[in-house]
């Protein structure tokens, strides 16, 4: 019990910071909305489709930056000082032409939007905000580049103090662009995009003069030679970067899916669903702190080749997550007629909604099961199974009975959501079993 405790609290003096991180962007997010509504409903509509085909990319480059997570624990807590400094240098040349790609294939990308059936007005400033929000792919992830370089070091709170500080900065450059304040012309759903692109901008800037110049990290970021290459390492990188990425982007994308397939059911059934996954996605940005909280004990275990400490401090992550995701399933039970109402007053969607809050309470307990289970067998430099599982898990299992439940039985939402839930019990429990097994014996290089 004595150990059960400080894995506990060693857990969470790491996710609590990172979960506050997340929030801080999810906020910037909710502000855009906010203050793009007072535009109207078109370009309300424009920003939600962009923002959603946006990240649908994104996740590809957050994937790719999440490799120097557990190479830079892995390096400290094997006490390989000297090569933190080239993970951060290799990591950052990789993921920076990573970076670049996805900008441009963004950019060009946005002119497709004229075949997804919108309006002629919606078409036209989604394209345009599209464009100017693909500027800022690479401040997104150069910021995440040290960013995670440093939580891989256990340095959390410096990116969550940055993440919440920026919301007064986009909140401001969004008055100032958006509405034309200050003697700016105004750029309605354009000066968004600028404002959001600045922001991002600022953030990767100070984070990446703080690890640069910081006495704290400064025997970690000493690069004796900056245009040396170390391909060993970059393949490592990319071994362990392409897979979490597209494992990252089959997640999301097979929610972005059910979505659609919920969509085909009428705007009430969507409108339920979007109600009941805001939620669920409320609660999964704490989880998103767990797990990397317990990818970094992890992967610190792994580098001192202590096996015991490898499985207590995955299994304490696993405790924590599922502790936390039962206890918001209680609520989501107890609450499922009253927290559909602070988002409409449609009786009917309301009632549709607390019937699937009903499925989210088991949803967020499997949920919270495969969110840490990623993150814990990343520590571990496990990525390749993962990657498989979740195609197998969210497409085929998800997807398919989802489409079973939801349509071929009529269930219609509430269908899908069981086909979504039954998909993260798969992947859930099968990951977690990977990580039992796979932390037995000591991971080498």
């Amino acid at each position: 019990m004595k150990y059960l405790k400080q894995h506990i609290k060693e857990t969470l003096s790491l996710a609590i910071p990172v979960s506050i991180g997340q929030f801080g962007h999810i906020l910037m997010g909710i502000v855009d909305s906010l203050m793009v509504g007072r535009l109207g409903a078109e370009p309300l509509a424009a920003a939600a489709l962009v923002n959603g085909l946006f990240f649908l990319v994104l996740v590809l480059g957050i994937g790719m930056s999440l490799a120097l997570t557990p190479l830079a624990a892995i390096a400290k807590g094997s006490s390989k000082i000297e090569e933190c400094s080239e993970i951060l240098k290799s990591g950052f040349y990789v993921n920076f032409v990573f970076a670049i790609l996805l900008g441009i294939l963004i950019f060009f990308g946005a002119d497709l939007i004229k075949y997804l059936d919108q309006t002629p007005e919606v078409t036209r400033l989604a394209i345009s905000y599209l464009k100017i929000l693909s500027l800022s792919v690479i401040p997104f992830l150069v910021f995440q580049i040290f960013r995670q370089f440093i939580e891989g070091l256990s340095f959390v709170r410096p990116p969550m103090i940055i993440a919440i500080a920026a919301n007064v900065f986009n909140a401001f450059f969004n008055w100032v662009l958006i509405f034309g304040n200050l003697g700016f012309e105004p750029m309605g759903l354009d000066g968004a995009g600028i404002a959001t692109t600045t922001t991002r901008s600022i953030m990767a800037a100070v984070l990446m003069f703080y690890v640069m110049k910081s006495s704290h990290l400064k025997i970690y970021t000493s690069i004796k030679n900056y245009f040396s290459v170390d391909f060993k390492l970059i393949k490592k990188l990319l071994k362990i970067g392409l897979p979490s990425g597209f494992q990252y982007f089959l997640e999301v994308a097979s929610f972005a899916y059910a979505a659609i397939m919920i969509g085909w059911l009428g705007a009430n059934q969507l409108a339920a669903h979007q109600i009941a996954i805001n939620l669920a996605s409320a609660t999964y940005m704490i989880i998103l702190g767990i797990s990397s909280a317990g990818m970094i004990r992890v992967a610190s275990a792994v580098g001192r080749k202590d096996i015991k400490e490898t499985r207590r401090s995955g299994f304490t992550a696993m405790i924590v997550a599922m502790s936390i995701m039962i206890f918001f399933g209680i609520m989501f039970i107890t609450l499922k007629n009253l927290l559909p109402k602070f988002y409409i007053e449609d009786t009917q969607v309301i009632e549709l909604a607390s019937s699937l809050l009903l499925i989210a309470a088991i949803f967020q307990i499997f949920d919270g099961m495969q969110a840490t289970a990623i993150g814990i067998l990343r520590g571990i430099k496990d990525v390749n199974f993962p990657l498989v599982l979740s195609f197998l898990g969210y497409w085929i299992v998800g997807i398919g009975s989802a489409y079973i439940f939801g349509f071929i039985l009529d269930m219609k939402a509430f269908g899908v959501w069981i086909g979504l839930a039954m998909a993260l019990m798969a992947v859930g429990v099968t990951l977690t079993l990977r990580f039992n097994f796979k932390s037995r014996s000591v991971i080498e290089d």
